[in-house]
């Protein structure tokens, strides 16, 4: 089988992050995000996945991920680049990225990247010959953003009892008018319609972005900018052939910081259940928190719940983290406290520092002692001298 991971453009709700690496490339749980669904997809049999990459004019990085000088050099974990050329830098970033795990998970990846921008469904059709062989085997559609437990498994049976053309996995949400509401026929999952931001309630099933799709659903899509929720699966449905499966287990889109950290606790207690020796335990343990081997964690600390302590962090004692994620290389300095937010990468946080209310620090930021952050967004490679009173950009 294969798939196509729909990987997104510029990131714009996950910077500074995103001006570090590429959006599928930020780390959750301790890995790049794209990395958990990539593995879910080898584990049912995937032999091959492509990355379709939008339309990038412009490089959006801001400055080196680990540090390899200044200039006309360019530095990002995987690899360092000129920048010359710079409108194809994301592209390079991704192929080292892709070289890299290639190797590790045995499963081949590639990428298709566009060059004007084509919506949702057209890079499909852009990738049309990656993605069909000769086996007539369905293939899986996937929203880069979202974080699952990837029942695929499930929706490979779901798909061959139905019969139909394709599948689509939806989740259940409390407010349905925010969103657009997918309308089925109970019993059997059949997709009567769609209704974009009801006033009235139709329903609560809404897109979850994984789909399963047979071949010939690439006949019905052109090579040009064409939305895949507006414009095909409505025709799919007309003819009866769309079905939607209800996604067991928890479902988030972490596009956004604060769905980011809400998707952290949701995938920790899926963690919890299907694998609760992954996580740590210890006295100074509080709920579910997840730890590099890598890192050190001082004296009289208390960590959780809902924590991610990447590899070759150093949170020295006294220190309280909840509800945040502590990325590679981050020191967090005696007595510090970090709640509801997001450490980037090689950053410090200084004694007695408090970071809370959804603060996102970009990489390499240093957070002086005893300064307080509430909801502060502060660009890579910043020192933070003076607190940070209300939410603000630190540029």
């Amino acid at each position: 089988m294969k798939a196509l991971i729909l990987v997104g453009g510029f990131g714009t709700r996950l910077r500074p992050l995103t001006l570090s690496v590429p959006k599928p490339l930020v780390d959750f749980a301790n890995k790049p995000m794209i990395l958990h669904q990539i593995e879910a997809l080898k584990a049912v049999g995937v032999t091959e996945v492509v990355l379709a990459i939008n339309y990038q004019p412009e490089v959006k990085f801001s400055g080196p991920l680990w540090s390899t000088g200044t200039g006309t050099r360019y530095g990002t974990r995987y690899g360092t680049f000129s920048l010359f050329g710079k409108k194809h830098l994301f592209l390079q970033v991704m192929l080292n990225f892709l070289k890299e795990f290639e190797t590790k998970l045995g499963i081949k990846i590639t990428c298709s990247q566009e060059t004007d921008p084509l919506g949702t469904a057209g890079p499909l059709a852009l990738a049309r010959d990656k993605l069909i062989d000769d086996s007539g085997e369905p293939f899986f559609v996937l929203n880069s953003d979202v974080i699952s437990e990837y029942p695929f498994k499930e929706i490979i049976e779901f798909h061959k009892s139905h019969g139909g053309e394709a599948s689509i996995m939806v989740t259940k949400v409390d407010e349905p008018s925010k969103y657009g509401v997918v309308v089925t026929e109970e019993s059997t999952g059949q997709v009567e319609k769609f209704v974009e931001k009801p006033k009235i309630f139709v329903g609560n099933k809404i897109n979850a972005g994984i789909y399963l799709l047979d071949p010939s659903v690439l006949d019905r899509i052109q090579l040009r900018p064409t939305s895949i929720e507006k414009e095909v699966f409505p025709k799919i449905a007309a003819e009866k052939k769309l079905y939607a499966m209800v996604l067991p287990g928890f479902w988030m889109d972490i596009g956004q910081p604060r769905d980011y950290i809400t998707g952290l606790r949701l995938y920790l207690d899926s963690l919890r259940k299907k694998s609760s020796s992954k996580l740590a335990v210890g006295a100074h343990i509080v709920g579910n928190v997840l730890v590099d081997e890598t890192s050190k964690i001082g004296e009289a600390c208390l960590i959780g719940p809902d924590v991610a302590i990447g590899p070759g962090c150093v949170v020295e004692s006294g220190v309280r983290l909840s509800r945040c994620t502590i990325m590679r290389g981050v020191r967090v300095k005696k007595h510090a406290c970090i709640s509801s937010s997001i450490i980037g990468w090689h950053s410090t946080v200084g004694q007695w520092a408090r970071v809370e209310n959804m603060t996102i620090l970009g990489e390499d930021v240093h957070v002086c002692d005893e300064i307080y952050s509430n909801g502060g967004v502060v660009l890579p490679h910043k020192e933070i001298k003076s607190s940070i009173l209300k939410p603000e950009i630190v540029m």
